[in-house]
């Protein structure tokens, strides 16, 4: 998850202002298209000065919209952030699939032209309502032992990928105009959209395969939260990034939020266990120094008892 680059040399370093290399909290990315998740965490490093960056969920480089990075010490969150569901909009071309199940691919079926209508369509689109299992793309970073699938694929062998399930929470088609369908689509950490696009080109007889997608939502983050990435490097230089970025309570709204004194925050820091003032039966707790200073995540051990099990500082 963290992406560390060599230090440059004193003279250089000194150009970059101390507020810009160390910049802590989660930023919200409207990913572009044509571009790979780590160029865009490689921008993001460019202009913050920030370090140390991790994402939350690659994007395909085909794909755009949103795309939240973890900053500074708040990458140390990211185990809490792996079963958030993602919505997308996108559209599904008919009519021949290729091997890498989107636009990106090369043809991989002879070219079949559509012959259902879009209620026809819809009632194949049902089979992916639900739990399903599902099989991921060839080209896909699914570890094969230990190894992501996509270099098999790319070195011209058949990977040996599993199914496995996934939970679509909603997949409705939109419209269709010729060979092309319009879609929305909600679903769980792990499923891939590419994969439904595939095969309901395949129950459809003609082959099928995405092309385009934008995600709309990752778990509780949304469009509306997302800076494009030309915008965050004007926010950067200009030293207003943070205080374009959620605010650290609203980060993880599913744990609780307790504030403890600095007395108190010294412990947890030295990996103490302490007593907290939350009376809820949540498992875990955020706790802060005042209203933004988030510096752990605490386990309960036993009513109010707490363990932190990830500290910030």
């Amino acid at each position: 998850m963290r992406h560390l680059s060599r230090a440059a040399p004193r003279a250089a370093r000194s150009v970059l202002p101390l507020e810009a290399r160390q910049v802590n909290g989660l930023l919200i990315v409207d990913k572009p298209g044509g571009i790979t998740s780590h160029d865009v965490v490689a921008r993001v490093r460019r202009a913050t000065g920030e370090k140390s960056i991790g994402h939350l969920g690659t994007l395909d480089p085909m794909a755009t919209g949103v795309l939240p990075l973890l900053l500074g010490k708040f990458t140390r969150l990211a185990q809490y952030f792996g079963s958030s569901e993602k919505s997308y909009t996108g559209t599904i071309r008919f009519g021949f699939a290729t091997d890498t199940y989107d636009a990106e691919g090369q043809p991989s079926s002879e070219p079949r032209p559509l012959t259902h209508s879009l209620e026809e369509l819809r009632a194949l689109a049902a089979r992916f309502q639900g739990q399903i299992e599902q099989m991921p793309p060839p080209f896909s970073a699914k570890k094969i032992g230990g190894q992501p699938a996509y270099k098999a694929a790319r070195a011209g062998e058949t990977p040996q990928l599993r199914a496995v399930p996934v939970t679509i929470h909603e997949f409705v088609l939109e419209s269709l105009a010729e060979d092309t369908a319009a879609f929305r689509m909600q679903v769980s950490a792990g499923g891939y959209v590419r994969s439904v696009a595939h095969e309901l080109g395949a129950a459809a007889g003609c082959g099928a395969h995405l092309a385009s997608l934008r995600r709309t939502a990752a778990g509780a983050f949304t469009l509306a939260e997302a800076l494009p990435l030309d915008e965050i490097e004007c926010l950067a230089a200009a030293k207003e990034l943070e205080a374009r970025m959620p605010h650290p309570r609203a980060i993880l709204p599913e744990m609780p939020a307790v504030t403890t004194d600095l007395q108190t925050a010294g412990r947890l820091r030295n990996g103490m266990q302490v007593n907290l003032p939350d009376f809820s039966t949540a498992p875990m707790v955020r706790i802060f120094v005042g209203q933004r200073d988030l510096i752990a995540i605490g386990r309960r051990v036993a009513g109010t008892l707490f363990q932190p099990v990830a500290v910030l500082g």
